[in-house]
């Protein structure tokens, strides 16, 4: 099976993935990679990875996050009209849901999980400046849901950028993660991890927690690495990527980001554009780029690679392609 869908998405010198007219299917991508395949770290593996997952459900009325600075706040109450509609347009990453996501491909998800302001419940959102209208249980248990009739896919949910939490309420929804995942959480080990040896325990959800808190709960992955280039060009960020490579891939899974960003002052400058604009206008440049990188081991393997509107744009399928870049390299 994936090995007649690689072969659908590469050209004949097997260097730039394309994408055929018909869309195939990613939905269990990882029980249908070929079995040589199956003994080969997560580590190692190219998995394709969604940026601001959840951003695809922002609540354009909702109060700014709590780290905005105070005079990003007197603009946005000055001139609410024109500043939504563009924080809008610039802090939209994604657009199809968590399931959508997950049935594309995508086994990382970039999660910032906050808390309003004066909230008397126990209430969590997502956020990116501004917060979702979904609830952070609701989506994941979806996720769950999902993994339920997908048992051979695992997930790599990395919950960062906390805002408002105070460490009770941390304890709280770690307590809440533990219930809702339960047995499919994969305690945090040194040992290399396989998706048969993953198989083999039941486990699908590695769960990263960038907070002190995570310390005393073995179920609890620390913060994964995340490359982030700060750019607003596909050239700055591929030099910013090339340069990484040149230093060392870091132990363990880490995330290459390949996701644009735009100053507010090039937001100002640039009233009709978008993030979603400004991402198609590069991603020839960025396509060929991810086409060239080969996961791996190695100085300048990558591992997980994530993007922005993996919905439109198909990242999914040319991380995927990757893979077969592995069936080629001589063991140590």
């Amino acid at each position: 099976m994936f090995r007649a869908r690689l072969g659908a998405v590469m050209t004949s010198d097997e260097s730039v993935p394309m994408i055929s007219e018909m869309e195939q299917n990613y939905e269990e991508w990882m029980s249908s990679l070929p079995t040589e395949l199956w003994d080969v770290p997560i580590t190692s593996l190219a998995i394709p990875g969604s940026h601001d997952a959840m951003s695809y459900c922002l609540d354009i009325t909702s109060p700014l996050v709590g780290s905005e600075s105070d005079v990003f706040r007197l603009l946005d109450g000055l001139f609410y009209c024109v500043t939504r509609p563009a924080i809008f347009r610039w802090t939209t990453t994604q657009d199809k849901c968590i399931v959508d996501q997950l049935s594309m491909g995508i086994r990382y998800f970039d999660l910032r999980i906050a808390h309003k302001p004066n909230d008397p419940s126990d209430t969590l959102y997502f956020t990116h400046i501004i917060y979702t209208y979904v609830t952070v249980l609701a989506a994941l248990s979806e996720v769950v849901e999902w993994l339920e009739s997908h048992p051979k896919e695992v997930v790599i949910l990395a919950c960062r950028h906390f805002e408002g939490l105070s460490e009770k309420l941390h304890e709280t929804f770690i307590s809440s993660l533990k219930t809702l995942f339960g047995p499919k959480l994969c305690p945090c080990k040194e040992a290399a991890l396989t998706l048969r040896s993953l198989w083999a325990s039941g486990h699908q959800v590695l769960l990263s927690y960038d907070s002190q808190c995570a310390a005393r709960h073995p179920e609890l992955w620390p913060a994964i690495p995340y490359l982030w280039a700060n750019k607003p060009t596909a050239e700055e960020l591929e030099s910013y990527l090339d340069w990484q490579k040149e230093l060392g891939r870091p132990e363990g899974l880490f995330v290459a980001g390949l996701n644009l960003t735009a100053s507010r002052c090039h937001i100002a400058l640039h009233p009709g554009q978008s993030l979603q604009t400004l991402t198609k206008q590069n991603w020839d440049s960025l396509k060929s780029w991810l086409g060239k990188q080969t996961p791996g081991p190695q100085q300048q393997g990558l591992n997980i690679i994530a993007g922005d509107f993996v919905g439109p744009l198909p990242i999914c399928p040319l991380v995927i392609a990757l893979n077969k870049k592995l069936l080629r390299q001589k063991p140590d």
